[in-house]
């Protein structure tokens, strides 16, 4: 017999710790080959090089896609999409895979989604079904309708999608394999190794012993020139709560200049004497980082999934996560400074909350490699509306 070849592409640094157990998974199993593709903001230093982690982990790359326009604007992240088309396809010719995998709802994942779909290779995609209220909401539905097998990570999200019309024979709910990760995590005890000498980064190195937050804040596509101002409130309010502090630098999308410029020029304004920046983090060390924080700060979807599973409280700012299901350990608030600084004052008294299982229990990745395994090769749809 012989294996299917599962051609799996990540084209973002959140998007590797989203799937690192079904590559895993694949890699294990008797009956699948796996094909991997690095693309987009993944290969670059700047966003913290998510490649350097997947060879680390020990995943050979069969080939990578060097497509990221820079500019960080609206009409950058289309030509980087329409560029991703045109490589992605090259490398989809050469590779043949039988499945080919993407994952969630970045920008660059149309890329993957549109070639693997003009090409007639089936198309499965992990964490549809979600809302965001955003740009990402519209790329996640969208590849809903090109995809061929959907492995959701809640099951709202599978009633979602079977709202779209999608065959019910063809939708999982797998829960979300970051979750896998977070299940060990939980084993590890305390902060068990330093981040500052492990991962370098730049700023203070405040003591991290008696307690500390976690920032991690990205622009918002729909709300991109805002983008400085919106930064400025936490930065402000990290200031004024003057807490050991540690900050994560922002994902390439339109607006992320502007992010990364506030950062800039307040720091260079201001001390920040509690505060360092990372550029990234292996993935299981970062949730060991959340998992002993005192809460999490921004509107990253990593408070969300994780820190729900974790128990870790999280202040989310904004609308990027806006209608997407919750745990009972997010307070949401908008972007200002003494609504931030409240919050994560209340939370920092309460500590953590109890685990919630509404993004699965940590079996994710063996469960899709299974389902990638058996489900009948198809590129046609079913339609049931």
């Amino acid at each position: 017999m012989n294996k299917r070849k599962i051609a799996v592409v990540i084209t973002a640094r959140p998007s590797y710790s989203r799937v690192k157990t079904v590559l895993q998974a694949i890699q294990n199993h008797p009956n699948l080959e796996l094909q991997l593709i690095v693309a987009a903001s993944a290969l670059l230093d700047r966003y913290g090089s998510a490649v350097n982690y997947i060879e680390k982990d020990g995943f050979k790359i069969d080939a990578k896609v060097f497509n990221v326009l820079e500019g960080e604007n609206l009409t950058a992240a289309a030509k980087t999409t329409g560029i991703g088309i045109l490589e992605i396809s090259t490398i989809f010719d050469n590779l043949k895979p039988d499945i080919v995998v993407t994952v969630a709802d970045r920008f660059e994942t149309m890329a993957t989604a549109i070639s693997a779909s003009y090409m007639n290779i089936p198309l499965a995609h992990i964490q549809g079904g979600e809302v965001t209220g955003n740009i990402d909401e519209k790329v996640r539905h969208s590849i809903t309708k090109l995809a061929d097998y959907h492995f959701v990570a809640s099951e709202s999200a599978r009633t979602r999608i079977l709202k779209l019309g999608e065959d019910p024979s063809v939708v999982f709910n797998t829960g979300c394999p970051s979750i896998d990760i977070a299940h060990l995590v939980t084993k590890r005890k305390g902060l068990d190794f330093n981040p500052y000498d492990k991962y370098g980064g730049v700023g203070a190195t405040p003591d991290l012993n008696s307690g500390y937050l976690v920032v991690m804040q990205h622009p918002v596509t729909n709300e991109y020139e805002k983008s400085k101002e919106h930064i400025l409130e936490t930065l402000r309010a990290v200031e004024a709560l003057d807490l050991p502090t540690i900050w994560f630098w922002p994902n390439v999308d339109a607006g992320a200049d502007g992010t990364s410029n506030g950062i800039r020029s307040f720091r260079e304004k201001y001390q920040l004497k509690k505060v360092h920046f990372f550029k990234n983090m292996e993935g299981d060390d970062f949730l060991v980082l959340l998992n002993n924080a005192k809460a999490l700060i921004g509107n990253s979807s990593v408070g969300i999934r994780e820190c729900a599973f974790l128990g870790v409280p999280v202040v989310n700012i904004g609308t990027r996560q806006h209608k997407r299901d919750r745990g009972n350990n997010v307070i949401d608030v908008d972007y200002n400074k003494e609504a931030i600084c409240k919050a994560v004052q209340k939370i920092a008294q309460s500590g953590k909350v109890a685990s919630s299982s509404i993004y699965g229990g940590g079996t994710a990745g063996s469960t899709i490699a299974h389902l990638l395994a058996k489900v009948p090769l198809q590129f046609h749809k079913t339609i049931t509306y």
